[in-house]
């Protein structure tokens, strides 16, 4: 079934957990999920997309990027019953029993201990929501650093993506579908253009060119009518 961009954030969420299944059943286990919207907290954006999990019990393991923001979460939860840590609070990341590993806003300063994390998850499922990996450059981690990072994302499938671009405009992908830019409008959102894999800034400004030359309506007011839709 071909299925058309969100229309609310529960919409984006609810369709992140069906991509994920997707991919899952396809055999592809190291994912990426990112809801790139703004206001649009990692801890809440988990709270809502982890009961794709609730039949693994206390074999899923939720990880933050560190203890602090794991002890809030597992406060704000109501301390669930899947383990929430830190990704450097245990001695032993990842256990014999963990069927899933979900990782929450990891940063590039976690981004070694990651990948060894991913390495001894083999092929139980192993997903990153929301990272914040591209801001390598912030922590000054440097070439072996970015290169780190590359080879990482590299391996992993990003099974839903969402992000707005301009003027009411969307990328999105949902796994299996492929990438796709949409505007959304007084009508039916429209689909401007489609790539198969992750198109580059390039690419996406060629796509836009005849869109965002257009006059009209202003270009922050149609954005934010967007989100604020999104976000309802």
């Amino acid at each position: 079934m071909v299925l058309s961009p969100p229309d609310s954030l529960a919409a984006a969420i609810a369709q992140a957990q069906e991509a994920t299944r997707c991919a899952l059943t396809d055999g592809k286990n190291r994912l990426q999920v990112e809801v790139l919207l703004p206001d649009v907290k990692p801890m809440a954006l988990a709270h809502d997309y982890l009961p794709l999990f609730s039949d693994l019990g206390a074999d899923l393991k939720v990880f933050f990027a560190d203890a602090g923001a794991a002890a809030l979460a597992r406060r704000e939860w109501d301390n669930p019953l899947f383990s929430v840590r830190g990704v450097s609070e245990l001695l032993t990341p990842i256990a014999p029993s963990d069927r899933a590993v979900v990782i929450v806003a990891a940063t590039p300063v976690e981004v070694t201990a990651i990948e060894q994390m991913c390495l001894t998850a083999g092929d139980r499922p192993f997903i990153l929501l929301n990272p914040k990996l591209q801001d390598v450059a912030v922590v000054g981690i440097g070439y072996a650093g970015r290169q780190l990072r590359e080879r990482f994302l590299n391996t992993l499938e990003v099974c839903y993506y969402l992000r707005p671009l301009a003027e009411a405009i969307i990328l999105w992908r949902c796994y299996p579908q492929p990438w796709q830019i949409w505007q959304y409008g007084s009508g039916e959102p429209t689909c401007l253009a489609e790539f198969d894999q992750r198109p580059s800034g390039e690419a996406i400004e060629r796509a836009l060119a005849p869109e965002t030359g257009r006059s009209g309506e202003g270009f922050f007011s149609r954005l934010g009518r967007f989100l604020r839709a999104l976000q309802n």
